[in-house]
């Protein structure tokens, strides 16, 4: 394989020609034939056994073209861009030239490269001194939220449903004397006061009593997800089964023993108290390294390519996938929830793609600049916490390189913040 490389007259790109050898297209053609044979059924011959050339002479010579470039094209660009010390940040536009048996393959690879960033002020940036105190009230918070995680629920008998109360009912809904899809349930749970159902429903079930039968009237919001429904009065007749009141337990030393491995209330409060203000140290910390690398993406200059964005953004879609799955669901699911296309999603995500682009270019040009390194001994102490936390020890990823890699990167990447951090002027 050999290229050669020019420029174009689009800033930030270039053109590749790259020439694979007619052995390894040959090579690849056979391989395709090898890998599709069984596929194809030619009279005077058993599915799957008929000759390459016969193949070939049955459907044209080009069967196999298509699939033999994809199988060597990928690899020899990738060793094209190598071999020239280009950094691609774009999809590849491909454009074949020539392409037959016992021909040279030789096709074209226009991409986009990465920007320059001209850096500006990086030293003493200024910026507001982030702070967040810990007050009773957020202690207070928690203990709420540990109340709510202990709390019980006992039933009410004796009183009509309050503000506050876990109803049990059946409803059935229509609109003018009809019933409507969707609009019918059993045995359904309702917090009054939770505002999950239609305005002014839950303030019409406060005073019903046990096994109460009660029509209640509303009216459908005129932005109402459903349009045949949209602005409709409707009628549910509604039955009311059971009404429950959550207890919650008494905020004492026997709560503090009963959840915590502490003696008395005031220990568990201190606990709670230097948990929040590690979180509220970290949160600071954050956002403090947030407004330092944002303070010198404002100041530096630089043109990012559209294709680096559209990559970026590709990228960012991958990842939300993945974060998706581990709740059970697909991308296309989640732009439905939102009532968005993926272009209207791409579209409002393109701010954020950039920034996480200038932030990247940023720091590799601050990590060049003043030349921060990341020490072996640092990678080491890194991947043995990788191997720990995925049953493996660091022996067996040594010899990765690609790891070794990311791992140097996130090294000298927080070491380039905290530079930018200790080197700005905090008010």
């Amino acid at each position: 394989m050999n290229s050669k490389v020019e420029k174009t007259e689009n800033k930030n790109e270039v053109k590749l020609e790259i020439t694979v050898e007619a052995s390894k297209f040959d090579d690849a053609m056979k391989k395709v034939y090898f890998k599709s044979a069984k596929y194809f059924n030619i009279p005077g011959f058993r599915k799957g056994k008929a000759p390459m050339n016969i193949v070939e002479k049955y459907y044209g010579k080009e069967i196999f073209y298509e699939d033999a470039f994809n199988e060597v094209a990928s690899e020899s660009y990738d060793e094209a861009l190598k071999d020239n010390k280009i950094e691609a940040v774009s999809h590849p536009t491909i454009d074949v030239v020539q392409m037959g048996k016992g021909q040279d393959l030789i096709f074209t690879a226009v991409v986009q490269t990465k920007p320059e960033i001209e850096l500006g002020k990086y030293k003493g940036i200024e910026i507001n001194k982030i702070e967040y105190n810990v007050s009773d009230d957020d202690i207070n918070h928690e203990l709420g939220h540990m109340q709510e995680h202990n709390s019980r629920l006992i039933t009410i008998d004796d009183r009509p449903v309050e503000n506050g109360d876990i109803t049990v009912i059946d409803f059935v809904g229509s609109v003018d004397g009809v019933e409507f899809e969707g609009g019918k349930a059993e045995n359904h749970e309702l917090t009054i006061g939770s505002n999950t159902f239609i305005p002014g429903f839950e303030d019409q079930i406060i005073g019903m009593k046990i096994d109460e039968v009660k029509d209640i009237k509303v009216k459908f919001p005129d932005e109402y997800f459903s349009k045949d429904l949209a602005g409709k009065d409707a009628v549910f007749k509604v039955t009311l089964h059971e009404i429950k009141k959550k207890e919650l337990p008494e905020l004492d030393d026997e709560f503090a023993k009963d959840v915590s491995e502490f003696d008395t209330l005031d220990e568990l409060k201190a606990s709670i108290k230097e948990k929040l203000e590690t979180q509220n140290a970290d949160r600071a910390k954050y956002e403090t390294e947030d407004a330092v690398i944002k303070a010198v993406c404002e100041d530096a200059k630089l043109d990012i390519p559209d294709g680096m964005i559209h990559l970026e953004l590709d990228n960012m879609i991958k990842d939300m996938e993945q974060r998706l799955s581990y709740q059970g669901l697909k991308f296309d699911q989640y732009l439905q929830m939102m009532g968005k296309t993926e272009e209207e999603f791409r579209k409002e995500s393109e701010p954020q793609a950039i920034e996480g682009i200038k932030s990247r270019l940023a720091l590799e040009a601050i990590i060049k600049k003043e030349k921060i390194e990341a020490t072996d001994k640092e990678v080491n102490e890194k991947l043995e916490e990788m191997a720990k936390s995925y049953g493996k020890t660091a022996e067996d990823l040594k010899d990765n390189e690609n790891i070794k890699e990311y791992i140097k990167n996130g090294i000298t990447s927080e070491k380039a913040i905290d530079f930018l951090v200790k080197n700005a002027k905090i008010k």
